[in-house]
């Protein structure tokens, strides 16, 4: 068969890598994006991903910012990103943009698979009417249309395209059957085959609302214990001892990434349409949003101690990746926080190893040294070095910790101030 997969991020590109290297399909990959195409025809990975970076110096595919690249797939698969708008309202333009590329292309006996993350409807109000519209061909009939919704941890040096169990569905369910053994020829996980897409598409909606609701909780007592005075990761411990109905969630400065902070707000609004109201999944998004604001209360409050304001005053932000050890600004809450610290006329010094360019110096001893006070924003490996003999050496005075990573009592008992979210 030839396979085709149009977006080459971090979903598409791994997928295609493990297509073209596990099977003998032929694979070819579409993406607007010309410096990435550039950089995979060179054997270049343009994502952080090390799976992937190894697998491209192994396989040989066809990438392309030509469209043209899609004839005669037997089968297309979606891997465009779902973001939010500045109103939090889904976008849904990078659907339906590949969707018509490809209805250009699409023949009878083909399969359309769609792997971005999108909301229980999208398949049958949206891509279905694009084919069908732009074809002489019936969904269900001539062609059909599935869902297997990516499931991919960046940075995550066990869970990769390889071994993560995926769900699929179809239009029918055969078409599901038939390529549930596609997805098994280079994955060695369960391939749950699921009764329809409606369904299949929930899935992946409420395994990111899943978390985003415990995470605004935990994030929610982190203010409530503060005022209590009692420190949260301390009592999160605590209950993680118990064998059963409990899970440990964290809290932080905020939540990032390309699905947490994006996926309830497309299950938000869909619903939203049909005449219901998610008043639990609105108020976790209003809370997990508001933590990059309850960061900068915490640095106010400590820089109120040495009777100075944020304004003129050399504060460190250390990290602007959403997660540790990644190159992924997407929806990063440290974003946010950098936003609001330049609002307020901070003397910004900013490090990120994973970011040179966007980093105001080139090193963390830099930043330390530079910095009255700092806010740790992303829980990089290297930030472990700092304790309270180099925060003393480079005259820091002040630590917001925004991922409780560093060592509290080392830091607390040195003198120096430390708070962190919830401890």
């Amino acid at each position: 068969m030839k396979v085709s997969v149009t977006g080459l991020g971090y979903v598409g590109l791994p997928l295609a890598c493990a297509i073209a290297k596990k099977t003998k399909n032929l694979v070819v990959g579409f993406d607007l994006n010309e410096e990435k195409i550039d950089k995979i025809r060179n054997r270049e990975c343009p994502i952080d991903d090390y799976q992937c970076e190894q697998d491209l110096k192994e396989v040989v595919f066809e990438v392309s910012s030509n469209p043209e690249i899609l004839a005669d797939s037997d089968i297309y698969i979606v891997c465009v990103p779902t973001p939010v708008l500045d109103d939090y309202t889904p976008d849904l333009g990078p659907v339906r943009g590949a969707t018509l590329t490809i209805s250009k292309y699409l023949k009878k006996g083909h399969s359309v698979v769609i792997e971005s993350t999108i909301n229980p409807g999208v398949c049958d109000e949206v891509v279905k009417p694009i084919l069908e519209e732009n074809t002489a061909l019936k969904a269900g009939v001539d062609f059909d249309i599935a869902h297997c919704p990516e499931r991919i941890n960046p940075g995550d040096p066990k869970w990769n395209v390889y071994n993560i169990p995926r769900n699929i569905g179809s239009t029918n369910q055969d078409t599901t059957k038939k390529l549930a053994e596609f997805y098994k020829s280079f994955i060695s996980a369960e391939i749950n085959e699921m009764p329809d897409l409606k369904t299949t598409e929930a899935t992946k909606i409420i395994e990111n609302t899943f978390r985003d609701i415990n995470i605004a909780f935990v994030n929610e007592l982190a203010r409530s214990f503060d005022v209590l005075g009692i420190d949260l990761m301390t009592v999160i411990k605590g209950a993680s001892n118990k064998p059963f109905a409990f899970l440990p969630h964290y809290p932080s400065c905020g939540v990032g990434g390309h699905c947490i902070p994006v996926d309830p707000y497309y299950l938000i609004e869909r619903a939203k349409q049909s005449g219901f109201d998610h008043k639990f999944l609105k108020l976790a998004r209003e809370i997990n949003n508001s933590m990059p604001f309850y960061t900068i209360e915490l640095l106010t409050d400590a820089l109120n101690l040495y009777e100075k304001p944020i304004k003129n005053t050399r504060i460190g932000l250390l990290g602007l990746s959403y997660k540790a050890n990644v190159g992924d600004l997407r929806e990063s809450p440290s974003l946010k926080i950098q936003e609001i610290l330049l609002q307020k006329g901070a003397d910004l010094i900013v490090y990120d190893p994973y970011f040179p360019e966007l980093s105001s110096v080139k090193t963390l001893d830099e930043a330390l040294q530079q910095s009255f006070a700092i806010i740790l924003a992303t829980n990089h490996d290297e930030f472990r070095s700092i304790n309270a003999e180099k925060l003393i050496k480079s005259d820091v005075n002040i630590v917001i910790d925004g991922k409780n990573f560093l060592n509290k009592a080392d830091i607390q008992k040195s003198g120096i101030y430390y708070k962190g979210i919830g401890s």
